[in-house]
């Protein structure tokens, strides 16, 4: 059985945090810091791990939040050499500096340029963003040049209106043309890192402000790379799955004479097995269409259905040619979605136009030889 997510912030990470801390400040209470920061830690989630161990740094660490801060960074290991993964041996620092931020503006200003090149301080920087917006994004603009990926990616991200697990941002949420400024400097960076996180952003602004995303990504498709345009694809996903004309019509969906049929198999199915969903499409014009195809699965849940869409496949039909897309959706419990019994209804939606493909029936009773529950997520937040 895999390890629980929550057990990536346990006892070694604070004996590793502690031992940084006193060669960092020879009179940090470590012995005091690991008990306490130990004490009920294996009881909570990661997310209440992190916070429990902040509230021991807080008693350990000097009152003033800018002299503690300043500790914190010397603390740090040498910064990340790679894009892709990181460990939870900050987290405690993140919760620290979204704590106590404001109080040190200029200090903590640089500890989330720190923290970033080790962890990530996509978190904490929503603090100073909205005790001071012009000071922060200032000194975001002149980040955006940094040569580390990581600073340049806590441009794109640290400024989400809608980062998963941070504080939302209204100002941006309501006006996102200082956001839009940022991610203009980024949208052709070198580093894919970088560019998914502003793929990421303007599919936060588009779920408020779609029309300003809409004329963003017209404009930057313009004489696009392939780097950017799979950027701005990305970056219009959730208007895509909504079936937005405006957004299918940019990235060149089209064909008014498309049949569809579709189907999904088996109609009973036991909690641990599959289902496939499939779209048979035939384009009946002389013209190529390009098809965006996703399905459209109506979850039972305790207050209602709920509709999760999922991609199926994107493909260019010649004149008179028919196409299967299929996918295979296994059925198990997963952390961000419990199952229920009951009939799912299922649809497909191609080019926007939404098709009945059926449903089918869940039982919770467990199918011989299979798993209940999914492999666990192993992402580390929206890196």
């Amino acid at each position: 059985m895999a390890e629980p997510f929550k057990n990536l912030l346990g006892p070694a990470l604070v004996e590793r945090l502690a031992d940084g801390l006193r060669d960092a400040w020879p009179s940090f209470p470590h012995a005091r810091f690991v008990r306490e920061a130990n004490d009920g830690l294996r009881a909570l989630e990661l997310k209440a791990r992190a916070r429990h161990v902040a509230d021991a740094l807080e008693r350990a660490l000097p009152a003033a939040p800018a002299e503690a801060m300043a500790i914190l960074v010397r603390s740090l290991h040498a910064p990340l050499q790679q894009t892709k993964g990181f460990g939870f041996l900050y987290f405690p620092y993140s919760e620290y500096l979204e704590r106590h931020g404001a109080a040190a503006f200029d200090v903590a200003l640089e500890a989330n340029r720190e923290l970033t090149r080790r962890f990530t301080s996509e978190f904490c920087l929503r603090t100073l963003l909205i005790a001071d917006a012009a000071r922060t994004l200032a000194a975001l603009h002149a980040w955006s040049a940094d040569p580390d990926p990581h600073v340049r990616r806590l441009c794109s991200e640290g400024t989400r209106p809608r980062l998963p697990w941070g504080r939302h941002l209204p100002a941006f949420q309501r006006d996102p043309k200082p956001v839009l400024a940022l991610l203009e400097k980024l949208k052709d960076d070198p580093s894919e890192y970088v560019r998914r996180s502003v793929a990421n952003n303007l599919n936060d602004i588009a779920k408020d402000n779609p029309a300003a995303v809409l004329a963003v990504a017209k404009r930057w498709l313009r004489g696009a790379s392939p780097e950017r345009r799979k950027l701005v694809e990305h970056g219009l996903r959730t208007l895509v799955k909504k079936g937005d004309p405006a957004a299918l019509a940019l990235l060149g969906a089209g064909g008014d004479d498309l049949r569809v049929k579709a189907t999904v198999t088996p109609v009973r199915v036991r909690l641990g097995e599959s289902v496939t969903i499939e779209a048979r499409v035939e384009n009946r014009g002389r013209a190529t269409a390009h098809v965006v195809v996703d399905a459209r699965v109506h979850f039972v849940k305790a207050k209602g259905p709920s509709v999760k869409v999922f991609r199926l496949g994107r493909v260019d039909l010649d004149g008179g040619e028919t196409r299967a897309i299929a996918r295979r959706f296994p059925l198990v419990h997963r952390t961000i979605r419990t199952l229920h019994a009951g009939r799912h209804a299922v649809e497909v939606q191609v080019n926007g136009r939404i098709v009945k493909a059926g449903a089918f029936d869940l039982s919770l009773d467990v199918a011989p030889g299979r798993a209940a529950r999914g492999p666990r997520r192993t992402r580390t937040f929206s890196r």
